[in-house]
């Protein structure tokens, strides 16, 4: 999987834009970090969970 370029982010900046609305980008945003910070902590928690489990 490729990076993205300045140009890819822009073009996906102005369709959130378009389909979300000025105000709510910045819940859209929050969620989603809220939402990375769990996924990461699930993974972190995993293996020992693992560990324990065997």
């Amino acid at each position: 999987m490729g990076s993205l370029g300045t140009s890819e982010l822009i073009i996906i900046l102005v369709v959130l834009l378009v389909l979300f609305g000025g105000a709510k980008l910045p819940q859209l945003a929050r969620s989603l970090g809220e939402a990375q910070k769990e996924f990461k902590k699930g993974l972190a928690d995993a293996p020992e969970k693992a560990d324990v489990e065997d």
